[in-house]
């Protein structure tokens, strides 16, 4: 159940049309929920949505995915991401922590950078 989520948050960060990158966002995330990590931070439906497409201008072509599967008790997730060229090594990578909410959406994350290129 939680890699499921933790697939459809992933596909948040790969949508580049955006309004399916807006859908799968409200699908994911509850109304006022809040992402923050050491470069973004957003807050809500439209503040997730536009920071996800600062990250998608930011690293052009490159696509995120799920690292391992999530770990997960009580309402909190912790699980690892890449991100890099599609069928080529990562050039960054995380760990997030995230909030579970009684729906079943997200209602917090907290990102971790594990490793990323100099200046990124």
């Amino acid at each position: 159940m939680h890699d499921a989520l933790i697939d459809r948050y992933i596909a948040c960060w790969n949508a580049t049309d955006a309004a399916a990158r807006r859908g799968l966002v409200a699908a994911t995330f509850t109304e006022g929920a809040g992402y923050c990590d050491p470069m973004l931070e957003g807050e809500g439906h439209a503040g997730i949505d536009a920071l996800i497409a600062a990250a998608q201008q930011h690293f052009p072509g490159l696509r995120f995915s799920r690292r391992g599967t999530a770990d997960a008790h009580h309402h909190w997730l912790r699980f690892s991401w890449d991100l890099g060229p599609e069928g080529a090594s990562p050039i960054a990578g995380g760990t997030d922590m995230a909030l579970v909410a009684a729906d079943g959406r997200l209602a917090a994350v907290t990102g971790f950078i594990d490793f990323a290129p100099k200046g990124a």
